[in-house]
């Protein structure tokens, strides 16, 4: 059950990274392709997508870099 943190915990830091520059790219593609009108609008949604996303994936890269530290290996098992 370790070995499968220790590798979940990799997985988590290498797809941090990628949301967040998929979520940029996708930012930047739909920022351009809106018309005049519409292009104030999809800024602050995206920018506000950006926004909330961006700190939950640096928690993901956190909760990773713990888990494939073996940081979850040994849990207390009393609460005292």
């Amino acid at each position: 059950m370790n070995r499968i943190k220790k590798l979940l915990g990799y997985l988590w830091m290498a797809l941090a990274p990628v949301i967040i520059i998929f979520l940029v790219y996708e930012a930047v593609e739909k920022i351009t392709h809106a018309t005049a009108v519409l292009r104030s609008n999809v800024i602050l949604q995206w920018s506000i997508i950006l926004l909330i996303f961006t700190p939950i994936c640096i928690g993901f890269f956190i909760f990773g870099w713990y888990a494939s530290k073996d940081e979850y290996a040994h849990l207390p098992e009393s609460s005292k």
